[in-house]
């Protein structure tokens, strides 16, 4: 059964559009099952209605005419529990609903199942059979699989406009990943596809149809000669069995068929990449459905054969459009700070990615930046985004593709309230962040970017709460050294000074690798990251301690930052390297004073030493984000769990609300550099409870500062302890808004779901 489900499914996924993908998959279900009838029902969420969207077994001219609403029937009950329905005689249920259109009364068996997609239910997958029959748990865990595979097929058809049945929508699709940078944006989806990736070409219609198949015949012949070339160097290394792999690339690149088929396809419309991997993924399709070893081993050989000639046609074609289109969101399998760079500012609208996580770089520039992100969209079926119209929700991390009018209309209108929002608050940005009873909030801010780009702030914050040395780090193709570390972190010393500048060491590691240094682990956020990679590196870690202190000369506004550290012994090493690299600089005539030094609480362990800490350091700067998802056991890059972080749980807030007090009894200075600092109601509580500074990233700034003059401390300690007393994030979310409505601050918070 499980070689019969991978042969559906690769039918399936292969099918040239939705209608081929349907029919297919209800013809072999019927087949494999041994059933009479397999019909799949799609959940129309504007007609608030299943459709009957294919059928094998009933009657097709009820094929996009009949239709129920969600309880109505057996399989309205299954769209309503969500979970399966197996009755072997359904005409004895309650729920039976006959409709004559059908012509299924004459089927007594049934089973049914919901097709779900992110928490939505898309719609129902059923089998029927004239004999009572009940079916087995093989049976059930069959169809179970095929509606979670269809699921995304059916998401995909979604997005690319594939449902064109004249009773369905026009092809709106929904798409969730993670929310790496907060904002709104609406404009046209520009697909950068990876080189050499088959599955994320675009589709491209051509302008010139025979320069098309001019470069690709030009391409497969340079991807000969490179194979031609590459055997002729192993010849004398290898046997003549692996040689003899040589021979049979040349046979495949040399057959007029391929060529022919690719043609063929760029005269139906499609540029010569996507023409190549369209015949390629077919090829690849049909080799692995076969049963003979040999053929199936050739897959393969034909998918590296297409991307060796994808590259070559990479070559001649821009990666990046010529011109990018006014309010452009970037769409990418992975996308790197680099391709940020090539759009021009003024362009780039929103940024969304495949890969990636709310705190990789991108995300960590894209914050910066003020552009809206949203990153970890595992679903997205990038080669048919091209051009397509998008809304771009940053706040809730979600893709609107193909939206309605009124969708459109909706995001418009927040895109527009938030835009006045920011002119307002502009005019009080040089006033201090003091509450209208006198109390003082110092504000930071979080970068890593050039110093030019926030050293306007200067009149407008206390300091530099965050400095991500990484950032640097990763425009390189190596490890920068010591003279290019000075001169980076002397630009950020001397914009900001006399303001304190917090300098964290290289915090890598995670989902945070640098091209030059990956780290591959199965469990990253529990492993090598942080001081762990730097202390067993001590080379990298003193070439950046010495490049910090001597860009700090005469200046002393500098404060290092050890991330991720776990236990005093940490610290320790880490001090050593810091007093060997002062006394280091002081045999070479360089006179540097030794700067304060703090750790970053987000590791929940560090909680419980405090007191040992405060003994070694000068400082705490607490990792909200971190220490939110140790704390909840919950990785926030991950799709199917990133609901369930919440830096608003009880339980983080309780957390938080002890180490405030914990660290004032001890006497240490400590800020929070987590998003929850950059939110005007977590912001709120942040300081009811008694930290000393807020660290934050540029554009949140306007909107703490402006919940801060509005708001007492006494009113915000009374917010803590109330806020404290709620059982759940979704009461604590409740109560924050219920609370910022009576001070009239509603308007800083995100805009609320549609």
């Amino acid at each position: 059964m499980l070689e019969v489900l991978r042969r559906i499914i690769l039918e399936v996924n292969g099918a040239r559009n939705l209608d081929a993908a349907l029919s297919t998959m209800v013809r072999r279900i019927r087949k494999a099952m041994r059933t009479d009838v397999c019909s799949f029902y799609l959940f129309d969420a504007e007609l608030d209605r299943l459709v009957l969207m294919e059928t094998i077994g009933l009657r097709t001219q009820a094929v996009g005419h009949v239709s129920l609403s969600v309880g109505e029937g057996l399989v309205g009950l299954v769209a309503q529990r969500e979970e399966p329905i197996n009755l072997e005689d359904a005409r004895a249920h309650r729920y039976f609903r006959y409709f004559e259109a059908t012509g299924e009364e004459r089927y007594s068996s049934f089973l049914g199942v919901p097709i779900i997609h992110q928490r939505r239910m898309l719609g129902v997958l059923v089998v029927q059979q004239s004999d009572k029959r009940r079916y087995d748990e093989a049976d059930e865990a069959f169809l179970v699989t095929m509606a979670a595979q269809l699921a995304g097929v059916l998401a995909h058809a979604l997005a690319t406009g594939s449902l064109t049945r004249p009773s369905l929508p026009g092809g709106q699709a929904t798409f969730t990943g993670v929310a790496a940078s907060p904002g709104m944006a609406i404009g046209e989806a520009v697909v950068i596809a990876p080189p050499a990736d088959l599955d994320s070409v675009p589709d491209l219609i051509p302008t010139d149809e025979e320069y098309e198949i001019a470069r690709l015949k030009e391409a497969i012949g340079k991807a000969r000669d490179e194979i031609r070339a590459a055997g002729e160097r192993l010849a004398n290394r290898i046997s003549a069995q692996e040689l003899a792999l040589f021979d049979v690339y040349q046979q495949m690149l040399g057959e007029a068929a391929l060529s022919q088929e690719v043609v063929k396809r760029i005269r139906e419309g499609q540029w010569a990449p996507g023409a190549l991997a369209d015949v390629v993924r077919r090829h690849v399709q049909y080799l692995e459905r076969v049963d003979d070893d040999y053929l199936r081993e050739r897959a393969a050989d034909v998918r590296d054969l297409g991307r060796r000639v994808l590259a070559h046609l990479q070559e001649e074609t821009a990666s990046t459009p010529a011109v990018y289109p006014e309010n452009t969101v970037l769409v990418s399998d992975e996308i790197s700070v680099a391709m940020l760079g090539e759009v021009p500012r003024d362009r780039l609208a929103g940024i969304v990615s495949v890969r990636g996580s709310s705190t990789s770089h991108v995300a960590i520039v894209a914050r910066a930046m003020g552009i809206p992100t949203v990153l970890g969209m595992v679903d997205l079926p990038l080669p048919r985004l091209n051009g397509a119209r998008v809304v771009l929700d940053g706040h809730r991390g979600r893709l609107f593709v193909r939206p309605s009018p009124d969708l459109e209309s909706h995001y418009q209108g927040l895109i527009e309230e938030e835009r006045a929002l920011a002119e307002v608050l502009e005019h009080e940005q040089d006033l201090p962040s003091r509450t209208p009873d006198g109390y003082d909030m110092p504000l930071m801010v979080n970068t890593g970017l050039a110093v030019d780009a926030v050293a306007s702030l200067k009149s407008r914050i206390g300091g530099v709460g965050l400095y991500r040395t990484e950032v640097p780090f990763m425009i390189t193709e190596r490890f920068p050294g010591e003279q290019e570390q000075t001169r980076l972190y002397r630009e950020q010393l001397e914009g900001f000074a006399p303001l304190p500048v917090v300098m964290r060491t290289l915090d890598i590691g995670g989902d945070k690798d640098l091209p030059y240094f990956p780290i591959e682990e199965a469990n990253p956020f529990l492993g090598w990251r942080g001081i762990r990679v730097t202390l067993d590196h001590p080379e990298v870690l003193m070439v950046q301690l010495r490049a910090m202190l001597r860009a700090s000369q005469g200046l002393d506004n500098l404060q290092v930052l050890l991330p991720m550290i776990t236990n005093v012994d940490e610290v320790d090493d880490a001090l050593r390297l810091l007093e060997r690299a002062i006394r280091e600089l002081g045999e070479d005539g360089i006179e540097v004073a030794r700067p304060k030094v703090g750790v970053m609480l987000e590791v929940p362990a560090t909680l419980y030493q405090l007191g040992a800490l405060a003994e070694r350091v000068d400082f705490f700067s607490v990792g909200s984000n971190d220490l939110t998802q140790y704390l909840l056991a919950v990785d926030r890059n991950n799709p199917r769990v990133a609901d369930l972080y919440d830096a608003c749980h009880p339980a983080v807030l309780s957390a938080m609300a002890r180490l405030a007090r914990e660290t004032r009894a001890l006497g240490v200075p400590t800020s929070v550099c987590g998003e929850l600092a950059g939110d005007p109601a977590g912001a709120l509580l942040l300081m009811g409870m008694g930290f000393d500074a807020l660290s934050m990233n540029a554009p949140s700034l306007p909107k703490v500062r402006a919940a801060i003059r509005r708001v007492s401390m006494a009113a915000a300690e009374a917010l803590v302890d109330e806020t404290l007393t709620q059982p759940s994030p979704v009461g604590v979310r409740r109560h924050l808004e219920a609370r910022m409505n009576e001070w009239q601050l509603a308007h800083l918070l995100p805009p609320k779901d549609t």
